[in-house]
């Protein structure tokens, strides 16, 4: 008998309800996952518009309830951090260490490619008798999720609150993992962040970690910056929204780092036009990166790669799950991460339009579902 499931459905067409799914047992590379937290972000809200139905949610921790014959990495009541980007282990880039971008299974290159968001696993999932999607293939807004066993990250801290280990899954992996996986910042050095909402401050949080002497936070909201103090930054910049691609903001950096520029710079804003600033930061031979995934055209004045500067643009952190969940895990554990004090507030999924209007008014640094 199918098991069901209360759970957030997007329409499609701007809407979502709270409604019932109906959820098939595992299959043999399968694992069913009772969730008890979900993150939120702006891509949960932007799923209300991908133009057919799913599950929504692609953050979120939880217990396994059941798992299927094939399945060696977790068992029945293992504590599990859910994982959008599933390997398949044998394409191109997974061969190369480039997990994050699988051609088989991730929904994020899909998308690039033409396909929408959330396009792959829908087997043994059904709401009103018809198959439906699991956003990033995971569905976290939901009492219990159907997920591949490569989504699953077995959580070996007893205790944990599952609020903070939901967050891992995207927010907190994709800045640590722009800093630590991606520009490989360094010991000593200096960084800037620009933004400093929960993406920026796990940027933040991997500088500290890696040991650079300077962090600089750049934003238009003097609290973000109070925050961003709290989370591992030495310097701030409160930026005038006015500030035509933050060049100002870039002469206060470079009297910060002895008139060259910072070594490092992220831009953590998702704003269109401030997708180069980045650029304006770093010193000859720095490295710029895009953190937040823009992805509209941009213009860019291209003097302001002279010379020698490096301008990356990541997804996910260059996230190996089952390898850099347990090095979040273990900074987490022995203090020198934080990830409680990023969740502002949390909410019962009937709450769920409460939670997207806090997280659009930016009342909250992050916003967590929690299931009883």
């Amino acid at each position: 008998m199918a098991l069901k499931s209360k759970a957030a459905i997007a329409k499609g067409d701007g809407s979502f309800s709270i409604d019932t799914i109906e959820i098939q047992k595992p299959k043999e590379d399968e694992v069913l996952v009772a969730v008890k937290a979900a993150g939120l972000c702006h891509t949960d809200h932007d799923s209300l518009n991908w133009g057919k139905p799913i599950v929504m949610g692609h953050e979120g921790s939880g217990i396994v309830k059941e798992i299927g014959a094939n399945v060696t990495s977790v068992k029945v009541g293992d504590s599990v951090i859910l994982n959008w980007a599933t390997p398949c282990g044998t394409c191109f880039q997974c061969e190369h260490e480039n997990e994050h971008i699988c051609e088989n299974n991730s929904p994020v290159v899909a998308g690039a490619n033409g396909y929408t968001p959330g396009h792959a696993h829908k087997e043994g999932t059904t709401w009103n008798g018809k198959p439906i999607e699991l956003s990033f293939n995971i569905g976290t807004l939901s009492e219990y999720t159907l997920v591949k066993e490569s989504a699953v990250v077995k959580n070996t801290i007893k205790d944990m609150p599952f609020p903070a280990a939901s967050i891992v899954s995207c927010g907190v992996m994709t800045g640590f993992g722009s800093a630590v996986n991606t520009a490989k910042v360094v010991e000593n050095s200096s960084a800037v962040v620009i933004g400093t909402g929960g993406v920026g401050l796990n940027v933040i949080q991997g500088i500290k970690v890696s040991k650079a002497s300077k962090i600089i936070a750049i934003d238009i909201n003097q609290t973000r910056l109070d925050m961003a103090i709290q989370f591992g930054a030495t310097h701030t910049i409160l930026a005038d929204k006015d500030d035509e691609g933050l060049l100002k903001a870039a002469e206060k950096v470079k009297e910060m780092t002895n008139g060259r520029g910072a070594d490092y710079a992220f831009e953590c804003t998702a704003i269109p036009a401030l997708g180069v600033a980045p650029l304006a930061m770093i010193r000859n031979a720095g490295t710029a990166v895009q953190v937040s995934g823009i992805e509209e055209k941009v213009l860019v004045d291209m003097a302001l790669f002279e010379w020698d500067k490096i301008y990356i643009n990541p997804l996910y952190g260059k996230c190996n799950p089952q390898k850099d969940f347990p090095i979040i895990l273990n900074y987490y554990k022995n203090g020198e991460i934080m990830l409680d004090e990023m969740i502002t507030r949390t909410y019962p999924l009937d709450n769920l339009q409460q939670a997207f209007d806090d997280m659009l008014s930016g009342k909250n640094a992050k916003g967590v579902i929690v299931f009883e």
